[in-house]
């Protein structure tokens, strides 16, 4: 994503056209990496917003809303106290530089009409954003890091280092096609983004693909083409003549409009709210992945704390395995007991095992012990593991539940396909998972409605409506409150996957629905289930009021009945 000179001088120049006498009315800080401006000029509201994220550094104008912390950051504070209501008087960047100054009119405590100014710089990891006085002194930045070339500090003078490149805009033509040859270059692009100052890769390989030079052979002829097309490009800035394009989903870059398709672009879209939509949409999935995969974290350390549980269960009752043998000894050694001299030390007795036809069978013996003793042990471990058996084979119920329910969230969280799915699903497992304690990702922390209906994903076929869970929440929501009792119900056949309702309102018998709607409504249970890659599946459907949920079970697990089979190949 190459937010590069070329991008800050045509967002800088637009900016000039729509934000220069603007009144600052609102600051804040949606996160500690972002600060939105709210403006008002001529009538209009407008949002500036200027970020110094590592990964989406930039400044544009936004028609996208922003959450508003309920406790306001200390950086959003000072701006609120050195901003607000002040006007916007001047805007701009040095030559193709990544560093913005935006320059206001504001009173101070006297009174007295003063100048400040707030310096953008977009640098990746280097990104800040500074407030100064009229004489660039420090009052203070967004972010406070070590910085071996500058002092960043308030208090401090900002100065302004301008990168050790050649400016194109200083260049004229004969000197850029002199430069160029004189290099020697085996790449045009390794050059251009080496030596000049705002160059980007995306920017050059892209205009060199526009006018169809390439990028190690190339003419003065060339090069005078290349140096006319970014010449007008930066003369355009401002103008319709000038967008962005989409390169692919990562990168974009500056064109003039008559050099791209139409269909990549809207030349009534300006670049600035453009650079929004691009951004915008990055971060939500950006957002989206982090958040998704915080949660995954908290579910398969869940996950491995259940599986740990059946493991120690199993073992468990491979102990009470032997509880039978432990029985037939005291038994054996109790009839044979009038053979047994009591007072003799025996490690070991053969007697004769009068369950299996008299075969012999040697039992061994604690010598510390007498006979008697080891009877009453024999005995007391019998006891010991029947009672056990009862009780563990109990809980590995209850495991076996508990595993089915977290592998039901990992399935959900694996079909999520935004940040409010994600959202549910958080607000699901910190009630319903153990380890809820360890749920510590801010970034889902939204509450969600308690009426789910405007939020399911809707299907209209045939003239029939199909509803389509997308978590165990909407699951629960579909087939215990939304659904009529003669709505029909599907479901993936012992697999984990979506509850799938079809509306039946004229009370349809099942015979009488037709059979290319069910079969859609069982296609859908498959390719919302965790075997949708399966050559067939069989998937159960039955009417809803054969849908029950056994008190106390987790959500999304019900259990059904009356059901006939489809399946789908």
């Amino acid at each position: 994503m190459a937010f590069d000179g070329f991008i800050t001088k045509s967002v800088v120049t637009e900016l000039k056209n729509t934000i220069i006498g603007a009144k600052v009315n609102k600051v804040f800080e949606p996160n500690k990496n972002e600060i939105v401006l709210g403006l008002y000029n001529n009538g209009i509201n407008y949002a500036l917003n200027i970020s110094a994220n590592p990964e989406f550094c930039r400044i544009s104008l936004t028609n996208h809303s922003k959450p508003n912390p309920q406790n306001a950051y200390n950086y959003c504070m000072l701006l609120r106290k050195y901003l607000i209501n002040g006007k916007i008087v001047n805007i701009s960047n040095y030559d193709l530089e990544r560093t913005v100054e935006i320059d206001f009119e504001c009173y101070n405590d006297l009174n007295d009409l003063v100048l400040r100014k707030l310096f953008v710089e977009i640098m990746s990891r280097q990104s800040n954003i500074i407030l100064t006085n009229e004489n660039n002194i420090i009052i203070d930045t967004l972010k406070h890091f070590d910085n071996t070339t500058r002092e960043l500090l308030p208090a401090h003078e900002y100065i302004f280092t301008p990168i050790n490149k050649t400016s194109f805009l200083k260049q004229n033509k004969e000197d850029f096609i002199n430069f160029v040859n004189a290099s020697n270059t085996k790449s045009l692009t390794i050059l251009l983004t080496s030596s000049f100052i705002g160059f980007s890769k995306p920017f050059v390989k892209e205009t060199l693909k526009i006018l169809n030079i390439n990028d190690s052979e190339f003419s003065s002829l060339d090069l005078e083409d290349l140096f006319n097309y970014i010449n007008e490009l930066i003369q355009n800035m401002g103008t319709l003549n000038v967008s962005c394009k989409l390169i692919n989903e990562k990168d974009y870059t500056i064109v003039l409009n008559q050099e791209a398709n139409n269909s990549e672009f809207n030349s009534s879209t300006s670049i600035n709210f453009f650079l929004d939509d691009f951004y915008y949409n990055k971060e939500a999935n950006a957002l989206f992945v982090n958040s998704r995969n915080s949660l995954l974290k908290v579910v398969s350390d869940a996950l491995k704390k259940v599986n740990k549980k059946i493991e120690n269960i199993n073992s468990k009752l491979k102990e009470c395995d032997e509880k039978d043998k432990f029985r037939l000894y005291g038994e054996l050694l109790t009839a044979n007991l009038y053979k047994i001299n009591s007072d003799s030390n025996l490690s070991e007795i053969t007697v004769e095992n009068y369950y299996d036809e008299n075969h012999l069978i040697t039992i061994p013996l604690d010598k510390s012990f007498s006979v008697q003793k080891n009877i009453e042990k024999y005995f007391k471990k019998y006891n010991k593991l029947k009672n056990a058996l009862t009780i563990v084979t109990e809980q590995k119920k209850e495991a076996e539940k508990e595993l089915t329910y977290i592998e039901s969230i990992v399935f959900n969280l694996s079909n999520a396909k935004n940040v409010n799915d994600i959202n549910e699903v958080y607000e699901e497992i910190s009630e319903n998972i153990a380890t809820k304690k360890n749920i510590n990702n801010k970034t889902t922390t939204k509450k969600v409605s308690a009426n789910y209906t405007m939020e399911l994903e809707k299907i209209n076929f045939e003239g029939f409506t199909i509803y389509i869970g997308k978590n165990n929440i909407q699951n629960d929501h579909i087939s215990l409150k939304l659904a009529n009792s003669n709505d029909v119900w599907f479901h993936a056949q012992k697999i984990h996957g979506s509850h799938v309702l079809l509306r039946n309102p004229e009370n349809l018998d099942l015979d009488e629905i037709p059979e290319n709607v069910l079969f859609k409504c069982a296609c859908i249970a498959k390719e919302n289930s965790k075997a949708y890659n399966s050559l067939n599946i069989s998937v159960d459907y039955c009417y809803s009021k054969f849908v029950k949920k056994i008190s106390g079970s987790k959500p999304g697990m019900v259990i059904y009945s009356n059901f006939k089979t489809i399946i789908v190949k």
